[in-house]
């Protein structure tokens, strides 16, 4: 499960929603989900409740004995990689050796103005950010002489209680070059799924360069999506509909200063990305699988058609108390998703090739 808070302004506490988050995933664990992911956001109530994750996950840690503890994602481009990699070292200690780290280089132009960075920096940020932090997990006495960051001889403390580090992600949205660069590097990709076509070109360009990099394996792929289940279809579709359009009416909010001039070789055509954010839509979301939306039977029958038409993934990471959902009909969906709809997941797609 995931947690993205896009909160409506006055709608709800910080207070109210971590409690309730947390309550979710304490509640999540012995239903058989996997892992909790949180994002990292600032300044505006698309994500803004969450500026740390891994502050969140410390929480959910002690909520939890089993579950995995992701990222999803960090920025480099806000953090100094010296503070980064202590953090990431302190929350897989306190874990017991349960975080994985998602790496991200955010996009939202706001962000960038405030920290007062260029986003025609992104990529050389991310890049040079990603490589020191592993760096720092995986060795000791490490001496950077970076663009961005440069210190002498080094021991990130604490060391990290998985070895050599915590398993990484990179996310990627719609470009094949991030992709295709997560698999060189042999790091897991997270992705927001689209209309699977295009999804699977995206996966297929990610599996051949990991292949070509000499990696063993397919690689590890995750994938988020929106989920309500609810035992009837129609009142399922009547519940999640404005909570998942009033989501996406914030992303597109959030990252409407593309369409008033900012331009930059980092972001290519995130201004015709934007557009097309603006018109989506609940129906377009349920039509091309990015949303699990209905009973558990046709819940399940999403699952495995989509599945089936992007090759596999190995993750789905759930949206469940997006936007003004109930935080009841939420706790609900968890549940019931839990109960009926992951166990018999897991019974159709065993055998698939994740």
């Amino acid at each position: 499960m995931q947690f993205f808070p896009a909160v409506p302004p006055g709608s709800k506490s910080a207070e109210q929603y971590f409690r309730e988050s947390l309550d979710l995933v304490e509640a999540a664990e012995p239903l058989g989900y996997t892992h909790a992911r949180v994002v990292e956001h600032y300044f505006h109530h698309y994500g803004g409740f969450s500026p740390s994750p891994l502050l969140f996950l410390a929480a959910a840690s002690q909520r939890t004995s089993r579950m995995r503890l992701i990222t999803g994602a960090v920025l480099p481009v806000f953090n100094h990689p010296l503070k980064l990699a202590g953090e990431i070292g302190m929350v897989d200690a306190i874990s017991g050796g349960r975080l994985e780290v998602g790496f991200g280089r955010a996009f939202l132009p706001h962000e960038f103005e405030r920290f007062g960075i260029s986003l025609d920096e992104s990529r050389a940020r991310f890049d040079e950010g990603l490589e020191t932090v592993r760096r720092l997990l995986e060795e000791e006495d490490v001496v950077s002489d970076g663009r961005f960051h440069s210190f002498p001889a080094t021991t990130s403390l604490p060391r990290p209680t998985q070895r050599p580090r915590p398993p990484f992600w990179v996310a990627a949205v719609s470009s094949a070059a991030s992709f295709e660069r997560a698999g060189e590097l042999g790091h897991g990709v997270m992705a927001i799924p689209f209309a699977s076509g295009a999804m699977r070109d995206m996966l297929d360009a990610y599996r051949a360069a990991w292949r070509n990099a000499g990696h063993p394996g397919r690689g590890r792929v995750m994938l988020g999506f929106h989920m309500f289940c609810h035992q009837d279809s129609d009142t399922a579709h009547a519940l999640a509909r404005a909570p998942l359009n009033e989501y996406l009416a914030t992303l597109a909010d959030a990252a409407s200063a593309w369409l008033d001039g900012p331009a930059s070789a980092d972001y290519p055509g995130y201004d015709k990305l934007v557009e097309k954010l603006r018109d989506d839509s609940f129906e377009n979301q349920l039509a091309q699988g990015s949303a699990w939306i209905g009973s558990p039977a046709d819940i399940l029958e999403q699952i495995c058609r989509y599945c089936d038409e992007v090759g596999g993934f190995d993750v789905a990471s759930l949206q469940i108390n997006f936007s003004s959902l109930d935080p009841a009909l939420a706790r609900s969906s968890l549940t019931l998703f839990g109960n009926e709809v992951i166990p018999a997941a897991q019974s159709a797609l065993a055998g698939l090739p994740s």
